[in-house]
């Protein structure tokens, strides 16, 4: 397959994945979607590889799920939105649950559906300027992975996630169990490719089982069923239409996202 919206390399037993579209902040649309699922299915096959490293084209890592697309397709309705939500939710959890390690290496912007996907991945190295957040309720938007409350505690996610905050800081991140460790500007993918290395070494079936029990241990607590009934939640968000969401989507069409955006965050400077 030739990739659009993404880079696939094999480095010393390490599956990089780079997210490419650095002009849009690397905004996950569906066909990145897609081709993440078909070279995580290239990457499982190839016995070479032991473990799969995810990154971002140029000064961001992910500015989430693509507003524009979404603009342009109109999607209305909850059986719409049920497939375009099982869609995203899917290629996000597909690096959770990937058999081999998954690690992120993170710069600059990290937000909503992008934050998602680096929580998502089993280790997260942020460089110094990584920015981390899940903006969605501040413009009317929904949760659709909702993984962040399994890795810090109810009081911060709550605050985080009804706040809408899209100004996470790496320290603080780090502070609230959101990455593993934080690295200079420009060491990220260098510090993320040392660790993958590592657990390449190790013989993958042992990693790959242990990998497992671990996951286990969050679906005996009940993530999966969480998170299927928080994706539900989103679905009736979605589905309905909040007044919000339909106000900067209609400023966004007539005005184009950087309206919107203003428009959105104008409302909670206070």
């Amino acid at each position: 397959m030739t990739y659009e919206t993404i880079i696939v390399e094999a480095r010393d037993g390490v599956g990089v994945v780079t997210l490419n579209r650095p002009e849009r902040l690397n905004a996950i649309n569906r066909r990145m979607l897609e081709e993440l699922g078909v070279a995580l299915d290239a990457l499982a096959a190839d016995e070479a590889v032991r473990a799969v490293l995810l990154t971002g084209a140029g000064k961001a890592f992910s500015s989430g799920f693509d507003l524009k697309e979404q603009m342009a397709a109109r999607p209305e309705g909850t059986e719409v939105w049920r497939e375009i939500l099982a869609h995203d939710f899917d290629g996000v959890m597909r690096f959770w649950s990937f058999a081999k390690p998954t690690i992120a290496a993170v710069r600059g912007h990290c937000l909503a559906g992008g934050c998602e996907l680096a929580l998502a991945c089993d280790v997260t190295i942020a460089a110094a300027d990584a920015v981390f957040g899940e903006p969605e309720l501040k413009f009317g938007a929904g949760i659709v992975v909702m993984l962040l409350p399994w890795l810090t505690g109810p009081k911060q996610a709550k605050e985080l996630i009804l706040s809408g905050a899209d100004d996470i800081p790496a320290e603080r991140a780090l502070a609230l169990g959101l990455i593993n460790r934080i690295v200079p500007v420009g060491e990220e993918l260098a510090a993320a490719l040392a660790l993958a290395r590592r657990l390449a070494v190790v013989d993958p079936v042992l990693v790959q089982q242990t990998k497992r029990a671990i996951n286990r241990a969050y679906e005996i607590m009940g993530m999966g069923q969480a998170l299927a009934d928080a994706l539900a939640i989103d679905l009736e968000i979605e589905g309905a239409g909040s007044p919000d969401k339909r106000r900067f989507m209609e400023i966004a069409r007539r005005d184009g996202l950087k309206a919107a955006l203003a428009w959105r965050d104008a409302r909670f400077d206070t």
